[in-house]
């Protein structure tokens, strides 16, 4: 029997019997198989005898097509059917005492040709557009088989909290699988700390995140941030506010932002509560971002180490933008009348200022300042420089002490000169002036032009620093001023009491670009403040980080 004979008998054979397939390949195209049948289905005259009839055999099935195996019917297709049909399988010669297995779903598109594909194709975009989702950028995508499981997963993400909005705007969010992505995604999310009702709003925000594995991506992201020192309990505070954190490498700019802002003297301990106040520090490139900022405000005057304690309380303060807004209002700050070498010392007080819509606010505080205070542009400079708070102080504030002052036969002049002095006036409550003075006037009887001269008299505390004090000068028959009585610290104070002199009045303290602070009359500094730690650096009269 030739081979074109051995042929159409074979054939003829599995269409009388409708003996099925024993194994298919699914990935072989044009719906080719190999098949391995069992010997005793094949007709007695094509048995093989020998080795080389075997092979010949097997050669001659692997040249045969499904389509020439089974018969028209069984081979139907019908793509609109909710449950494709499978083939089943019998594996050995005895197949009704071996277990059935059937082929892979159709879900996984191992079976559907590509007229089948593109047929559930068009029903999927069609079910698509019919819930207002546009499915434009899904072409590209691997779409499930069936209708069913696209469902699925569009019920899901809407219960999740999402809708067709937030679907349209990252439709790619469609070809995540329930069961292999969003659940366990989602259940990862929830066990470090974020709400359930909070999973949706952060899919909105990051629906990236949903294509993520768990183990290989999200996992090591969050344990870098333990390693940072967050606390564990912050750990999905954080992720919330800066959710691309899961999208970045570990060994990419995360890493290096710390590494470099550590090398400027940001103390390690302290990067954990940076992270947690500011995420987004992680996400910063240091040459293009970070050190072209701290090179900048070092360029100004600042110390490294003054500017590590800044970022240390403030870490948002790399979030400035350099050209758009920090130089800009450095600028401003100087065409307002303040001294450049006054700069680093007005950033060291109040850092937010180099993010502020500053040229508005200094146009308002500075026109009020000379309506009301009778301030001029160069007093009002100096209101700046020594309290650069005042540009964001609301005028109602400003006006209570100032109201207070001249209700007690302070002149306007004189109130401007105390305010020009001591610009933390604008900024006490009225009560405390009161009791201050109120001792000033009964306890002590000195006149007003004191307190015009001294105007920080009402800045010290009356229970712990102005009644001790006075007590104790009184004790000893001493008369000196306010400023001799207040201005110094309370060993500063005992060293004077116990002085046969009355020490020269100084102004008190002032800032020195690039040095530490230096004090008027260091030469009779006792020894334990001479041998003050070397990291007590330039200011203080700066408003505590």
């Amino acid at each position: 029997m030739d081979e074109a004979q051995e042929r159409t008998a074979l054939q003829a054979h599995f269409l009388r019997s409708g003996s099925p397939l024993l194994k298919r390949n699914a990935t072989q195209r044009d719906h080719h198989c190999s098949v391995c049948l069992s010997f005793t289905s094949v007709p007695h005259s094509l048995r093989p005898e020998s080795m080389v009839t075997r092979r010949k055999l097997l050669n001659l099935l692997s040249t045969l097509k499904v389509s020439d195996l089974i018969p028209h019917h069984a081979n139907a297709f019908n793509p609109f059917s909710k449950t494709p049909k499978t083939l089943r399988v019998h594996y050995g010669t005895q197949s009704s005492k071996l277990p059935e297995y059937e082929m892979p779903s159709v879900t996984w598109g191992v079976i559907q040709g590509r007229k089948e594909k593109l047929v559930s194709r068009v029903i999927i975009f069609d079910y698509l557009k019919g819930l207002g989702i546009i499915p434009d950028e899904l072409h590209d995508l691997e779409l499930p088989s069936t209708v069913d499981v696209m469902r699925e997963r569009v019920e899901f993400l809407q219960k999740s909290g999402l809708t067709v909005d937030d679907i349209n705007n990252y439709p790619l969010i469609l070809g995540c699988s329930v069961r292999k992505n969003m659940i366990p995604v989602l259940g990862y999310l929830e066990k470090i700390g974020i709400a359930r009702p909070k999973l949706g709003e952060f899919v909105k925000n990051y629906p990236q995140v949903l294509h993520a594995s768990v183990i290989v991506e999200l996992v090591p992201v969050v344990k870098f941030l333990r390693g940072l020192d967050v606390e564990k309990d912050d750990i999905g505070y954080v992720l919330q506010k800066y959710p691309e954190l899961l999208g970045f490498k570990l060994e990419g700019t995360m890493s290096t932002s710390v590494a470099y802002l550590v090398s400027i003297g940001v103390n390690p301990r302290d990067i954990g509560p940076m992270v947690t106040q500011y995420p987004y520090l992680l996400g910063m490139r240091v040459g293009t971002v970070i050190k072209p900022m701290i090179d900048y405000l070092v360029g100004l005057g600042l110390p490294k180490k003054v500017l590590a304690r800044m970022l240390e309380k403030r870490a948002y303060i790399l979030g400035y933008d350099l050209e758009e807004t920090v130089k800009p209002n450095v600028e401003c700050l100087m065409s307002f009348g303040v001294q450049r070498e006054c700069l680093a010392s007005v950033i060291a007080q109040y850092p937010q200022i180099l993010g502020l819509p500053l040229k508005a606010k200094l146009s308002t505080q500075q026109y009020f300042f000379s309506l009301k205070l009778k301030v001029d542009p160069e007093g009002f400079a100096r209101v700046v420089e020594n309290m650069p708070q005042v540009v964001s102080l609301n005028q109602h504030v400003i006006m209570k002490p100032v109201e207070f002052l001249l209700g007690r036969t302070i002149t306007v002049e004189d109130v401007a000169r105390m305010v020009i002095k001591c610009p933390q006036l604008v900024a006490l409550r009225v009560e405390l002036m009161k009791n201050s003075f109120y001792f000033f006037k009964s306890e002590m009887g000195r006149p007003l032009k004191e307190l015009v001269e001294f105007p920080e008299y009402f800045t010290y505390s009356l229970e712990s620093r102005i009644k001790p004090r006075y007590q104790r000068l009184q004790s000893k028959g001493i008369r000196c001023s306010l400023n001799w009585m207040l201005n110094c610290s309370d060993q500063r104070f005992e060293e004077r009491l116990q002085g046969h002199y009355i020490e020269t009045e100084s102004v008190g303290p002032r800032f020195c670009m690039g040095g530490k602070l230096e004090l008027p009359g260091n030469d009779i500094v006792s020894d334990e403040e001479a041998e003050s730690d070397d990291d007590e650096l330039l200011y203080r009269r700066t408003v505590s980080l």
